[in-house]
């Protein structure tokens, strides 16, 4: 199949999945002027963003709308990601998705709150039938909110295929309701002779072009750009609108060298099990060390991302002693576009082959395995993006757990796990579960947990980097807030920490009844005084808070409620 036909599908695909719902007007979420602070696609850690998010003038309690009728078909509660989060199925075929809320309308509320005390959980995922809440075009189903992993008050908003759950970019249903004039903008550009079959400016290492911005707006790649062979390229940029400061991801980026497209990427719908090709579609490397997202316009061949297509997986051949002529184009969703032009020289130079010494080559498209002093890794096929040439170095430490085991020498994203075995070298420890692989990066330690047996400690991780056994045998911490005010405020609270393998798990009790309390974002859990289940008069509370490692902190409580 030829590219251009390629590149046509890419970009009508959610034009086909949301026909029947863009038959019809969509209500808007929110009775604000729409303005945005996150779009469809923004590169995020892992992840594509997979909604967009409605700006709440900065405060909560906004009410939030059904844009169309439906029923309600799933509700999640979770001090992390939407936290308070709504799901809303409708006859088109599509689900809608309100997260971050800080309330639900009293009569889901009720229903939540029911089924939070049968499971006694806070952390509820409940699955309705279409009979237990139909709801009506434009019905206030919520109040917007600040709650799970928000950075902010805001309405996240997202539009789903039900069949599928593939999500699709939201925002042509509300591009009559928006204004936006401002195209995307160049940050960066990124240069890469492929390991062994390129060269760039005499070096086979990555480089960062260097780009200026001429007082109209215009800009351009200055410097000397002499290459041969095989090279690829990758683009930092962001989009803009209209009344915001606000930066955005980019929808479409087109990559042409010499009048031919060798790379196109429409980013309107993807599927949640494509989330961490992100880390193959952007220079992982460089968001791991910078925080900087370079989007590659070369495919790896482990990528399978359905939105990107390309000719020769977009690897420019120089080799011809001439000018390559390349065009960047960077769309958004309103049209607006920009465009940059890069010259670079054809100039034949020797091509270094890569460095084998010291270093195991795996393969994208297979099984690897490596094995070495007290260690085991096993990279199942799929989980690399490309091939490595693998490089294992240790720090061997006899006053500790094990060794530290570093795996590569620089970070490589696994798609889903490679399976880690680190080997004890004292194991004197009764209580196995106490143990744990955790990951070293800039001098502190991630828990990864893991399973004892025979005296190695096994674990998936999702990523190559430095790795060691440690131990957690010390309890979780519960830390009393505003103690002096529980009563008088009817509410009680407490924050909870862990010295390394994290809060697993709470349970608070009244009088040996469950309580429920609430958690946030920072640990903090709450319990509002509940009129209908707690009496005036003497009352005994118990928290019981428990780590990965099993370890357990108790705290008790009497106090009179008059």
């Amino acid at each position: 199949m030829q590219l251009h036909h390629i590149i046509a599908g890419i970009c009508t695909i959610s034009s086909l999945i949301n026909f029947s719902i863009k038959a019809q007007e969509l209500q808007a979420p929110l009775d604000l002027p729409i303005l945005l602070s996150g779009n469809f696609g923004e590169l995020r850690s892992n992840h594509f963003h997979s909604g967009i998010d409605f700006k709440t003038q900065g405060v909560e309690g906004k009410p939030v709308h059904a844009v169309q009728e439906g029923y309600v078909s799933r509700i999640s509660v979770s001090p992390w990601g939407y936290g308070n989060g709504l799901y809303l199925t409708h006859p088109d075929g599509t689900t809608t998705v309100y997260g971050h809320l800080q309330k639900f309308s009293k009569k889901i509320a009720n229903y939540v709150k029911e089924q939070q005390y049968l499971q006694e959980s806070f952390n509820v995922n409940l699955t309705l039938t279409p009979d237990i809440f139909p709801i009506e075009k434009g019905e206030i189903v919520a109040l917007s909110g600040n709650t799970g992993s928000s950075g902010g008050p805001h309405l996240h908003f997202e539009v789903r295929n039900t069949k599928t759950e593939e999500v699709i970019d939201p925002l042509e249903f509300f591009k009559n309701k928006i204004t936006d004039t401002r195209p995307p903008k160049i940050q960066g550009i990124m240069i890469y002779p492929m390991p062994g079959k390129g060269i760039v400016n005499g070096s086979n290492k990555k480089q960062e072009l260097k780009l200026v911005t001429a007082k109209n707006g215009k800009q351009a790649i200055t410097g000397k750009l002499e290459a041969w062979g095989e090279i690829g390229l990758a683009i930092k940029a962001y989009d803009y609108m209209d009344n915001t400061t606000n930066i955005y991801g980019v929808k479409e980026i087109v990559l042409q060298a010499d009048s031919q497209t060798i790379f196109h990427s429409c980013l309107d719908v993807y599927a949640f099990d494509e989330n961490r090709y992100l880390n193959s579609f952007t220079d992982y490397e460089v968001w791991k060390d910078k925080r900087s997202f370079y989007m590659k316009s070369f495919i790896e061949p482990g990528n399978h991302l359905r939105f990107i297509a390309s000719e020769n997986r977009g690897i420019l051949t120089i080799n011809e002693p001439r000018e390559y002529h390349l065009i960047y184009k960077l769309s958004d969703i309103f049209g607006n576009t920009t465009q940059l032009s890069i010259w670079i020289k054809g100039k034949e130079q020797i091509i270094p082959q890569p460095n084998m010494e010291g270093a195991e080559l795996f393969h994208w498209g297979s099984d690897n395995r490596f094995g070495a002093k007290g260690i085991r890794l096993t990279i199942p096929k799929g989980n690399l993006y490309d091939d490595l040439l693998f490089r294992y170095s240790v720090k061997e430490d006899s006053t500790a757990l094990s060794a530290t085991h570093i795996l590569h020498n620089h970070p490589v994203p696994l798609h889903k796990a490679g399976q880690l075995s680190i080997r004890l070298q004292s194991d004197t420890l009764n209580n196995k579960q106490q143990y744990g692989i955790i990951r070293l990066q800039n001098g502190r330690a991630s828990w990864i947990g893991g399973t004892y047996k025979n005296g190695w400690i096994n674990a998936d991780i999702k990523e190559l980097g430095n790795y060691a056994i440690r131990q957690d045998s010390q309890a979780p911490t519960i830390t009393p807030i505003n103690k002096e005010t529980w009563i008088s405020k009817q509410i009680i609270s407490f924050r909870l920490s862990d010295n390394l393998s994290g809060v697993q798990s709470y349970k608070g009790t009244i009088d040996g009844e469950y309580a429920l309390f609430e958690m946030n974002n920072k640990s903090v859990i709450s319990y509002h005084f509940d009129k209908e289940r707690l009496q005036l008069g003497k009352h005994l509370l118990e928290l019981t808070v428990t780590d990965a490692c099993g370890n357990l902190a108790f705290y008790s409580y009497t106090f009179n409620w008059k």
